[in-house]
This record gives C-alpha cells, sequence and structure tokens, in this order.
C-alpha cells in the first residue's frame, strides 16, 4: 500500500518555500510516496507561483480559508477542513512548512491522530522583526507547545538548527534535522553568462560597461529594500564609472520604496522590473546580486545567483555564513557594517567573477531536488512512517 504525506503551506506565493515544497512533493512522488499538496491562496499584493506547480504536474488542494493573515473565524474554518481532509484521507505523515500552515496543521493532524509529524522552518517569526514583543513571545510559546507533539522538526542550516534550540528554545536540538533546500538549479549553471549578459543588458538599456548591482525579493519589510537603496546611493559615489540597480520582484511596499529611491537621488540609476521568470538571464546581467535581509532562512535568491556564476554581497543573517564557506565569491557583511563598507564591498565584487563561475557546478549538486527527496524519504522511514 503507497504511503500518504499530506504536505501543508500557507501559501505558494513567489519564494524558496513554494518552490521547495512543489519540489519536494514531485520528488517523493518519484520514491513511490502519495499524498497531497495543501495550499492556502495569496493577497493580491503578491506573486502567484501557483504556475510553478501546474508545469510540474504537481496537483494542489486548495483551503481559500488557509491564508497569511490572522482571522480567528477563517483559521477555525481552516482547522476544520484539515482535520476532516486528515480523518478522510488519513494520512501516514503531515508535513508543514511555515508558520501559519504550521501551526493549524499540526493542530488538525494531532486532533485527527496522524501518526507522523514533521514541520520545516523555512525561516521564523520569532526574532522580533515581524510582531511587537508580546506577540513574538506568544507565537514563540505557541512553537514550543507544538515542537512537543510533534516528530521531527526541520530547519535549513545548522545555524538555524542552533538559533532555534540554544537561542530561542522551541526544542531540543536532537528533536531538529537539518535538510538544506533542493532547487532546480540547472537552468541557472548552463546559462551562457556572456551571451545572457549582452542581450539582457541590451534589452533593458544597460551598457556593457555599467556596474550593476540586483536585488531579488518580495518587497516587504523584512527584505530591508531601504538599506539596499543607501548602499547603490553610496555606490555611485564612490565608483569611478556609471552604476545601475536592477530590483526584480514586488510587493506592499513598492511605492514607498520608490519614492525613498527619489529622495536619496538614485531614482534614475534604477529598472523596477516586478516578478520575472527570466531569472538566469537576469542574474548572469548582474555584476553583484546583494542581499540586505533583516532576516533569512537559506535566502534562494543567493544560491541562484551562485549557480548562475553571479558574485554576492549578502549580510550575515540566517544562513548566509554557511551558503559562503568555500565560496569567495560570496562576501558576507556583518550586521552592523556601515553603508560605505557595502559600496566597497559591491564595487570589489567584479574581481570575484572568475570564482564565482568555478562553483557554479558545486551548488547545483549541493541544494539538488534529488538529494532534497533521498533526504526527506530517509527521514520518514526513520519515523517509521513506512517499513
Amino acid at each position: 500500500m503507497t504511503p500518504l504525506v499530506h504536505r501543508v503551506i500557507a501559501r505558494l506565493n513567489v519564494g524558496g518555500p513554494a518552490m521547495h515544497v512543489v519540489n519536494l512533493t514531485r520528488g517523493l512522488e518519484d520514491r513511490s510516496w502519495g499524498g497531497r499538496l495543501v495550499a492556502g491562496g495569496i493577497s493580491e499584493s503578491e506573486g502567484d507561483m501557483a504556475y510553478y506547480a501546474e508545469e510540474r504536474g504537481v496537483e494542489v488542494h486548495y483551503l481559500p480559508a488557509l491564508s497569511r493573515e490572522i482571522s480567528p473565524l477563517d483559521d477555525l474554518r481552516a482547522l476544520w477542513a484539515l482535520y476532516r481532509l486528515f480523518r478522510v484521507e488519513r494520512p501516514d505523515v503531515v508535513h508543514t512548512h511555515t508558520a501559519k500552515a504550521g501551526t493549524l496543521g499540526r493542530l488538525a493532524a494531532i486532533l485527527a491522530g496522524v501518526p507522523v509529524l514533521v514541520h520545516t522552518f523555512h525561516g521564523h517569526v520569532l526574532g522580533g522583526d515581524y510582531f511587537s514583543p508580546a506577540r513574538t513571545r506568544f507565537f514563540l510559546e505557541v512553537e514550543r507547545q507544538l515542537a512537543r507533539a510533534t516528530d521531527r522538526l526541520v530547519v535549513l542550516t545548522e545555524a538555524q538548527a542552533t538559533e532555534m534550540s540554544e537561542e530561542l528554545g522551541v526544542a531540543d536540538r536532537s528533536k531538529f534535522t537539518v535538510v538544506p533546500l533542493g532547487l532546480e538549479l540547472d537552468g541557472f549553471a548552463e546559462v551562457d553568462r556572456a551571451a545572457a549578459a549582452s542581450t539582457t543588458r541590451a534589452a533593458l538599456g544597460i551598457t556593457d560597461d555599467e556596474l550593476v548591482i540586483g536585488i531579488v525579493g518580495r518587497m516587504v519589510p523584512i527584505k530591508n529594500h531601504e538599506l539596499w537603496l543607501r548602499v547603490l546611493a553610496d555606490t555611485i559615489d564612490a565608483h569611478d564609472g556609471a552604476v545601475r540597480g536592477v530590483v526584480v520582484g514586488a510587493g506592499e511596499r513598492e511605492a514607498e520604496l520608490r519614492a525613498l529611491a527619489d529622495e536619496l537621488g538614485v531614482g534614475d540609476r534604477l529598472l523596477w522590473l516586478g516578478w520575472r521568470r527570466d531569472l538566469p538571464d537576469l542574474y548572469a546581467a548582474m555584476d553583484a546580486l546583494v542581499l540586505t535581509s533583516h532576516d533569512e532562512g537559506t535566502p534562494v535568491a543567493v544560491i541562484e545567483a551562485m549557480a548562475a556564476g553571479t558574485p554576492v554581497v549578502a549580510r550575515d543573517v540566517g544562513g548566509v555564513a554557511e551558503l559562503a564557506e568555500g565560496h569567495p565569491s560570496v562576501q558576507v557583511v556583518r550586521l552592523d557594517a556601515a553603508v560605505p563598507e557595502w559600496a566597497t564591498a559591491v564595487i570589489r565584487a567584479r574581481s570575484h567573477a572568475p570564482a564565482a563561475l568555478d562553483t557554479r557546478r558545486r551548488v547545483v549538486r549541493r541544494f539538488s531536488v534529488e538529494r532534497l527527496a533521498d533526504d526527506i524519504d530517509e527521514l520518514y522511514r526513520a519515523l517509521g512512517a513506512r517499513g
């Protein structure tokens, strides 16, 4: 009898978690696991990645009541819908991803008597950057209680495991398993950088000699675009040649950030590209991807840039330092670094281009979908979900 895994995520918005759960669902199907991918809806300001699942033949069971926002009525509806689904279909494993789905999905699985519960922390909302101190303490206590009923907690990096166990006290370290992301990176590694850079720059109106700085991600507070804009402004002042900024993504803060760019005097040096599906070519056109986030789990944009052979300048958050190990083309910037230090690192990035090209294939192997599916298959078997 085919064992069933019901995977639950709050929404398939643009970002690493959505790609991860789709890739994992498909990879486990190839290893004879059945089950469902369950997801809620996205907000109007978010990019929708439903296409990503459709293109890979992964069917999604949508629950409209399951969403990012906290709504007591909708949350109860989502809890009841998940409970009924689990009672009727009797999955062997419920594996939840992201905070909201992790809470409602695990509560429903506990009530329905699901034998094995697994939760993946892609990032977390427990560090004080998302909510007030009182709400943060409440959510932390919820995670601690849920952890007691969860068979295994999955994190993306060793640093995250240490933070969750030792700093936040969510659970003992022995309850955490480190499983890095699994992504489709061949398209990034196989791009002809010289040809793609020339064609893409020409299409965007960028000359070959301009220093191009990129940022890729949702326009939400945690991504700290305002620091990126200040770094761009300082780089323009410090660099001898022309500098261009490329913003890939969209979100709730776009109007605010455009206004800040104008205030800083860099509006005319910026391209706001929205969500794009030609990321391999865009990374090839960049001299540096710059990540300025307040917090991250494992930033997908950094992994994609590395696979594409693009130098990276990234803030020392989440798993960034682990990503940088053995990759001299990834410069890790201190949390308290001043903006001029960032500008110096960005200007220096061009000299790291040869090293960035040398490590593309290593990155692809390290974060492959095949490795991810093998890791999770082994984990489920170790938890007794399959004989």
